[in-house]
């Protein structure tokens, strides 16, 4: 009896408050890869994405994005949305149906349909995307093979468990701009051999770009980073200055880099253009002026992009990634961020930077060039991209033939090992989006 009551009592509570367990909001994690600054904007954004009636999201910023998440996937607990700029990663966690196919249309380079299952659909869609295939120097250092004077290249590979990034990078640019678009999509979608004359030809020419090289050089663009500070255990130690052409031990002249680099050129003060840490003025150019290749290949560009996808099978994530790509999330994102650090956008019709260097960058994304083409190493199956990564640095260390040769054959085996790319190569190019 006193049970039956006692059932009674709390189906009547519940009722008179209206079922708090209804009225209970669900939170969405977002998994991503900004921290610091940048993931501050993000979080920003996020915060007044929420309008307060239905889910309510929260953000996770981690430098070991990948480490995370496969150890989320491992223990069968995953964020509901994550973002990866590794569209290959993507394609293997779309084949494994871990992710949920969207409605969002097809967007190449930054969105291909991707066959699963004998259907062709989108499963992720472009946050924030980058430019690469530039070159910052001072603005009195004079030209590449085109443009008279010889380069002294900044080279920092470190960046912790991906090191070698800039390397790759590095070899991207150049079988693009020696050999073309469609070369290009089919050597990253592995449908051309890396002992190729093109992906071969490409090794060389960046090690007659470096130049002459000491030991002691080599192992300074090992040891630091990107960021030109040097590569610590602990990640504290900093110096004054910051940016490959503010290290005064690299001597360096030119820098290949994506524009995302253009915060470590930004006046303090925010006045004026680019300087480097002595105040001296930074120019910003296309690669194509200082690459050896034809002319009809110079409004070829590489680009990268964040992407977001919704896993498990909750739909509030699929919706969530469709409205974090809208032009109301990119308003509040572009509000958010710090000047400098302000997103690129695929579309024309999408905020962008106008800080200098950034508002160049822009340009060029969104109507400037002829092509985009998407990070190679980032549409390979992570394998082989890793391998790529580590095979960057041991070619630093030595360019002789033999060596070469070893190092393409060890990636053309883990190539057969993975097989072909289900991205479509015709998609991997693709002019910029007007809106």
């Amino acid at each position: 009896m006193r049970t039956a009551l006692g059932c009674c009592l709390l189906l009547l509570a519940t009722t008179l408050t209206g079922g708090c367990a209804d009225d209970r909001r669900d939170t969405l994690v977002v998994l991503g890869p900004w921290t610091g600054p940048e993931g501050t904007a993000f979080e920003a954004m996020l915060r007044r994405l929420d309008d307060g009636t239905g889910e309510t999201y929260t953000y996770k910023g981690t430098r070991s994005l990948r480490e995370t998440l496969v150890a989320q996937l491992e223990a069968e607990d995953p964020p509901d949305v994550a973002v990866l700029n590794s569209v290959g990663e993507l394609t293997e966690y779309a084949r494994d149906s871990l992710l949920q196919p969207l409605d969002a249309p097809e967007r190449p380079p930054w969105a291909p349909r991707v066959e699963v299952s004998g259907a062709r659909r989108t499963y992720w869609v472009p946050l924030k995307v980058d430019l690469k295939s530039l070159v910052w120097s001072e603005a009195g250092a004079g030209g590449g093979d085109r443009g008279g004077g010889r380069p002294r290249w900044c080279l920092g590979m470190a960046s912790q468990a991906t090191s070698g990034w800039p390397g790759t990078d590095w070899i991207e640019d150049l079988v693009l701009h020696r050999s073309g678009p469609g070369t290009y999509a089919r050597w990253a979608t592995g449908g051309l051999s890396w002992s190729s004359p093109e992906v071969r030809g490409a090794w060389t020419a960046w090690a007659r770009l470096l130049g002459e090289r000491s030991r002691k050089w080599v192992d300074l663009a090992l040891t630091t980073s990107y960021e030109g500070v040097p590569d610590t255990a602990d990640g504290d130690a900093r110096e004054a200055t910051r940016g490959l052409l503010n290290s005064p031990q690299l001597n360096c002249t030119h820098e290949h880099q994506s524009a995302f680099v253009r915060y470590l050129y930004t006046n303090a003060k925010g006045e004026g253009g680019l300087q480097d840490g002595r105040g001296r003025p930074v120019r910003v150019d296309p690669s194509a002026r200082f690459l050896p290749g034809p002319a009809a290949h110079d409004g070829a560009y590489e680009v990268a992009g964040d992407m977001a996808a919704a896993f498990g099978d909750r739909p509030a994530a699929r919706d969530l990634v469709e409205r974090l790509s809208g032009s109301e999330a990119r308003r509040l994102w572009h509000a958010a961020a710090e000047p400098a650090l302000r997103p690129f956008f695929p579309g024309a019709g999408d905020p962008q930077p106008t800080d200098p260097g950034g508002d160049r960058a822009a340009g060029i994304l969104t109507g400037g060039a002829e092509t985009l083409c998407f990070d190679a190493s980032d549409a390979m199956p992570p394998a082989l991209r890793d391998t790529f990564h580590r095979a960057v640095l041991h070619y630093l260390r030595d360019s002789s033939a033999a060596h070469l040769d070893a190092l393409l054959g060890e990636l053309d085996n883990v190539r057969t090992k993975t097989g072909r790319s289900t991205l479509p190569p015709g998609d991997l190019c693709a002019p910029p989006a007007g809106g």
